[in-house]
């Protein structure tokens, strides 16, 4: 770290123990969401920010959570919701690299699809800090394992697309069951009607940070268009990764069975390949993202639900294989390249039935992908300027 970047978390009143661990973390100058979130934090504000993804908003919330903890409470004092079991082990991991030289912190990740007795015992320790999926936090509430009355701070991460999967009632719930005078901090890529709901049903007085996608903290990813056919698809990929260009790939499908369908052939093929998707249990989950972190294979299968909360920064290209059925997912899934200010690419395969569908995900991100073609010769190439993108357009 800068002895410039040191010194602006300085400022902030951080303690020596958490600004060690930030340098350790190797954190250069605080990016524009930590710059305006920590300091309301500190000062007890709610708030909704909304950012976009890969700005350091575990950073952001998790430094305020630790200057204001109670180390001899032995009641749950932080409550962290995400969507998904990867983004919650993501965020109690980046929580534990913050806590590193505060040893009595105690923290808890809590998800469906891990086995209650590990869970159980974890709760048993104590934790201050519970970073958890909504519908286990739920049940342990229900189970009486797992008590809130005590927390002073709850944080809802990637809100937008926690409450857009169908966890409105539960997060209601869970709110219901802090204190009414608890602060409440949302972090959204977007804004939608049930975050404004939330908002305004339980925030007290909220500050609204709004962090624009300026070319500071905007990936750095190259957008392309390619036509294809729902048979020439797997061509097409094939032509990609044969290229040699990129050797780290993350490729999305929008279904389970065309995911698992995808990852066997390219296998057959001999590709350096796996997936993840819901029907995969947890521990397979946890085990296939571990081996592509460490580079045990090149390329990875996902749907958008699966796909949420990974962060591997060394991803080169992403693929859109089939058009998410969501904009937002636009956004999410070409944001897991581009991360780290590294330069990333994303191709999207788009038929003539697609072509709707994707003119409606261009006017959401305001961006124009670079329309792409193969030759008579089979060479992928630029469209030709004034040709349409579609043969019989």
């Amino acid at each position: 770290m800068s002895e410039q970047a040191l010194h602006v978390f300085q400022k902030m009143n951080i303690s020596p123990e958490v600004l060690r661990a930030i340098e350790h973390m190797g954190f250069q100058d605080p990016t524009p969401v930590q710059a305006k979130c920590i300091p309301l934090m500190m000062k007890g504000y709610d708030i909704t920010a909304i950012a976009p993804t890969g700005t350091g908003k575990t950073c952001a919330f998790g430094v305020s959570m630790l200057e204001y903890m109670d180390l001899k409470e032995t009641e749950v004092q932080e409550v962290v919701l995400c969507p998904t079991r990867e983004l919650a082990q993501q965020i109690a991991d980046e929580l534990t690299k913050l806590a590193k030289y505060i040893p009595e912190v105690r923290i808890a990740c809590i998800y469906g699809g891990q086995p209650m007795n590990k869970q159980l015992a974890r709760l048993r320790r104590k934790p201050q800090i519970v970073v958890a999926t909504p519908g286990r936090l739920l049940d342990h509430m229900n189970r009486g394992t797992l008590k809130l009355d005590r927390v002073h701070t709850m944080v809802l991460d990637e809100a937008d697309e926690m409450l857009q999967m169908g966890f409105v009632k539960d997060v209601c719930k869970i709110i219901e069951a802090t204190p009414g005078d608890r602060q409440l901090v949302m972090f959204s890529a977007t804004t939608n009607r049930d975050v404004m709901t939330i908002s305004w049903k339980y925030q007290n007085n909220p500050v609204e940070v709004v962090i624009e996608a300026t070319e500071e903290n905007k990936p750095n990813i190259a957008q392309y268009i390619i036509q294809a056919t729902t048979r020439e698809k797997y061509d097409r990929l094939l032509y990609i990764i044969d290229s040699d260009a990129y050797h780290r790939m993350m490729v999305f499908c929008n279904t389970k069975s065309m995911t698992a369908r995808l990852t066997e052939r390219l296998k057959k093929a001999g590709y350096s390949a796996d997936c993840i998707h819901g029907d995969i249990r947890q521990s397979l989950r946890n085990q296939v993202m571990d081996g592509f972190k460490h580079g045990k294979f090149e390329i990875l299968v996902a749907t958008d639900v699966a796909a949420r909360g990974i962060d591997v920064n060394d991803v080169e290209a992403v693929i859109n294989y089939d058009l998410p059925q969501q904009n937002e997912y636009y956004i999410h899934r070409i944001g897991r390249t581009g991360r780290a200010k590294k330069a990333g690419v994303s191709f999207s395969f788009v038929s003539l039935a697609d072509s709707v569908r994707m003119d409606e995900i261009l006017k959401y991100i305001d961006a124009q992908p670079i329309h792409l073609d193969f030759d008579e010769f089979g060479t992928l190439c630029y469209k030709k300027s004034g040709e349409p993108f579609f043969e019989n357009a």
